[in-house]
């Protein structure tokens, strides 16, 4: 069995590209040129180029010791907050701009939950000085006021999803009608690991230096290219795609992806995929989804504006349907409570998508000697108002 995408756009059952006809033509044109565009060496270069001086990678493999000798096991974190924006998105994005420029493309549109996605598009179309609109749920414009500010800041028009939920995915529907009504000119940039093929496999791709990193940055370390867990958090699911792309076919690695739970699976309140889904066909895909018995899409919550997506991207289905991952779903509480240990253990504020990943320490028992590799994919400066309301402080 293969992790990685086959020539048809599929994880096992799980990918495709489910579009209406007017959307066709762009995503098609991707499709031809996608992996073409990335082979080119001018194209490797300036994407290397970005990454170093601009994003500021490789971001660090920080060993967290006061958090190892508290789960008695080695922990390291691969520090994706680091980047510039302050998350792993802007790795997808810096790609992507590349990409519209290479394809004549003048006009950027993008959807944002939590709106580091939005911030990480805002910014490299400002770097190439292209139109940028993002959309984003009402709600979640609400909840993310200082990322709204930001994406002004650079340029970019704020525009409310006021449908539905008013949350992602409505931001996501209405992304995808902006781009069947502008087809030439503009490029959608995806911000997960999810929509129609080739987006998945074209994120994944371009959010993989995360891994790579991980592979010499370890053997520096530790004299392997091994760990023994690579632990993430999943909405979509794009900073684990990356984090675990190298690893994929290696399955003495064992990956861990992390879901929100909410205030619990069972509450109604929740957003753990895995746990909750069944087959089904979001923005393009074919994947696991929160959906009814009459196959209405269910509303997923997290406390986390980043992980409330009622699906999970194609590659994800795929690996937790094969057993090639772990899938553990983590509450509201249990994440708060582990961003704050880190917090006061470490002295790095996560993000609370990222929390979620760290609440597994306590939950799953590490051998001393195994190398445990937390992706901390964003720091928690969007959350403080989370936190701050959450803990009292």
């Amino acid at each position: 069995m293969t992790y990685n995408i086959n020539d048809k756009g599929y994880y096992g059952e799980f990918g495709g590209a489910y579009i209406p006809e007017m959307l066709y033509p762009n995503v098609e044109e991707l499709r031809q040129n996608y992996l073409k565009i990335m082979a080119e060496p001018s194209f490797k270069k300036e994407f290397d180029q970005l990454l170093k001086d601009y994003v500021g990678r490789p971001s660090p493999l920080y060993f967290a010791k006061r958090l190892s000798d508290k789960y008695n096991t080695k922990i390291y974190l691969k520090r994706e907050d680091l980047n510039h924006t302050g998350a792993h998105k802007v790795n997808n994005t810096i790609g992507q701009i590349l990409m519209a420029k290479r394809l004549g493309k003048t006009r950027i549109i993008a959807e944002t939950g939590a709106g580091q996605h939005g911030v990480a598009t805002a910014t490299v179309c400002a770097l190439m000085g292209m139109q940028c609109i993002v959309y984003m749920g009402e709600i979640d414009i609400a909840r993310q006021a200082p990322n709204v500010a930001r994406m002004k800041m650079l340029g970019t028009e704020v525009r409310p999803a006021l449908s539905g939920s008013r949350t992602l995915k409505d931001a996501t529907n209405e992304a995808i009608r902006d781009w069947i009504n502008n087809p030439v000119d503009t490029h959608y940039i995806i911000g997960s690991v999810v929509g129609p093929h080739p987006y998945p496999d074209m994120v994944a791709r371009f959010q993989s230096v995360v891994s790579e990193e991980i592979q010499w940055q370890l053997k520096d370390k530790e004299g392997t290219t091994k760990p023994n867990y690579v632990i993430a958090c999943v909405g979509g699911g794009s900073n684990a795609a990356g984090a675990f792309y190298h690893y994929l076919e290696d399955t003495e690695v064992n990956l861990i992806a992390v879901e929100a739970a909410g205030k619990g699976i069972d509450s109604g309140e929740s957003a753990a995929t895995s746990a909750l889904g069944r087959e089904g066909i979001i923005h393009g895909s074919k994947t696991l989804l929160m959906q009814t018995n009459d196959g209405q899409i269910t509303e997923p919550y997290s406390i986390s504006a980043g992980l409330d997506y009622p699906g999970v991207g194609p590659m994800h289905a795929h690996l937790y349907t094969s057993g090639r991952a772990e899938f553990i779903s983590i509450t509201d509480d249990e994440a708060m409570t582990a961003g704050l240990e880190l917090s006061q253990l470490e002295g790095i504020i996560p993000a609370i998508e990222s929390s979620h990943a760290f609440a597994v320490l306590a939950q799953k028992k590490f051998q001393p000697k195994d190398i445990v590799i937390m992706n901390l994919s964003g720091r928690g400066d969007k959350d403080l108002q989370n936190y701050i309301d959450y803990f009292k402080l």
